[in-house]
């Protein structure tokens, strides 16, 4: 579990989102969980941190909650059904009350919040031939009045209720109204905190998806995802499309969960980003000590070639990246033989956090494409226990010392390794 004392993993991140802002939607369960407290102070240190932040709760626990009480039978929980007029008075009660119970817990943290008119809403209207009466979408968000308490250090505290021009109010659902306001703020990240680790296809935690992964598991696996997160998800797509770069779903149960989320390349539930969140790049020169750091336990275990920083920073030009979050997770480097017309694939390594998320081979398809392009006719490597892998993965085949470019061969037979030599026809 992510702890306050490592300081370092939150300042490696602060100045990608120093004076950005952060929309938070809280379902109402958690709102009343005991971890709440914590959420809160999780909170005042993003705010020490130059961070804006947006606070949008839900409402239909407590809904429910009310609804039981007086024995009645509410028309709409979630904001996305028929919503009577009996249903809309509850809903008034509830998010009435959630608010305050926000803001006075805001206040225990000495920070100043409100709650404003900010949502322009209008009635959802006939839906296939039913008249949903007093459930409405978002019309408008009200950015400059959001913005303005950021700027003096207040945090805005959104329920799911919006006015229309008359005065009239209707009920919203809590994920829409989060994916307008991080829109209208073009907030960095809009985190969910609900009472689910994640998203789930069967027992299988989804960790990270792609825009376009997500929108196929909507369309192919939809019986698969748990009914309750198939809003999360839809909404972290719309998010996404709308140009919000990180969608975090996460239990906001878990002590210290939202800081784990936010200062860390693992996380601890799912997010949902644009594909620029991984990425394979050229290396810099400063990459090195990344680099020199990833191989260093290979290098100990005679699975990877010896090589100093100043090796690495010698031969930078010839190293990429893959990076989560714009922090490198894996390297690979890439020489090239050309009187051979020939390419070395070397130090293929992955962070073991991201082991078994297809990142190797997705560097060994980069580049075979890069040699591809620079007019090699043979991709090598060479290999002293993950041979397999390269064979499996990579659809290399075994080779001969007889297949190595002259001066890579001198080199290999000095080196005393005996490296199985690995090599793939590029067509």
């Amino acid at each position: 579990m992510f702890r306050l004392t490592d300081l370092r993993e939150i300042l490696r991140y602060v100045p990608q989102f120093r004076d950005r802002v952060f929309v938070i939607a809280l379902d109402g369960a958690v709102v009343e969980d005991d971890n709440f407290g914590n959420l809160l102070l999780d909170i005042a240190l993003l705010r020490s941190l130059r961070i804006g932040v947006a606070l949008v709760h839900g409402a239909s626990h407590q809904i429910r909650k009310l609804a039981e009480q007086g024995n009645l039978a509410p028309s709409n929980l979630d904001g996305t059904g028929v919503t009577d007029a009996a249903t809309l008075q509850l809903a008034l009660t509830a998010a009435n009350r959630v608010t305050h119970e926000i803001l006075e817990g805001l206040a225990t943290t000495d920070l100043r919040a409100a709650y404003s008119n900010a949502l322009v809403a209008h009635p959802a209207g006939i839906l296939q031939g039913v008249d949903h009466q007093w459930t409405g979408r978002v019309e408008r968000v009200d950015t400059t009045l959001l913005q303005s308490l950021l700027e003096h250090d207040i945090v805005p505290v959104i329920p799911p209720l919006g006015c229309d021009g008359e005065g009239k109010s209707y009920r919203l659902n809590s994920d829409a109204v989060a994916v307008e306001v991080a829109k209208a703020l073009r907030a960095v990240k809009l985190i969910y905190l609900s009472v689910t680790p994640g998203i789930y296809r069967g027992d299988e935690l989804l960790r990270h998806l792609p825009t376009e992964e997500a929108e196929a598991i909507l369309k192919r696996n939809r019986a698969e995802i748990p009914a309750a997160m198939i809003s999360k998800l839809e909404h972290a797509v719309r998010a996404s499309r709308g140009g919000v770069p990180r969608v975090h779903i996460i239990d906001g149960r878990v002590e210290e969960g939202l800081l784990a989320e936010v200062f860390s390349n693992e996380g601890i539930g799912t997010l949902v980003h644009a594909n620029e969140y991984q990425a394979i790049r050229r290396a810099h020169k400063k990459d090195a000590r990344a680099i020199f750091s990833l191989i260093k336990a290979g290098m100990e275990n005679d699975e990877l070639l010896r090589r100093t920083r100043a090796d690495i920073e010698r031969q930078i030009d010839h190293f990429f990246v893959f990076e989560v979050d714009r922090n490198p997770a894996a390297c690979a480097a890439l020489f090239f033989y050309p009187p051979e017309s020939k390419a070395e694939l070397a130090c293929v390594c992955v962070d073991p956090k991201y082991e078994n998320q297809g990142i190797g081979a997705k560097l060994m398809q980069f580049a075979e494409n890069q040699a591809r392009s620079s007019g090699a006719a043979e991709l090598f490597c060479l290999s002293t226990q993950t041979f397999n892998y390269f064979m499996q993965k990579g659809g290399f085949c075994q080779g001969a010392v007889d297949d190595l470019p002259v001066e890579r061969r001198e080199r290999y037979v000095k080196s005393g390794r005996h490296s199985q030599i690995l090599t793939k026809r590029l067509h």
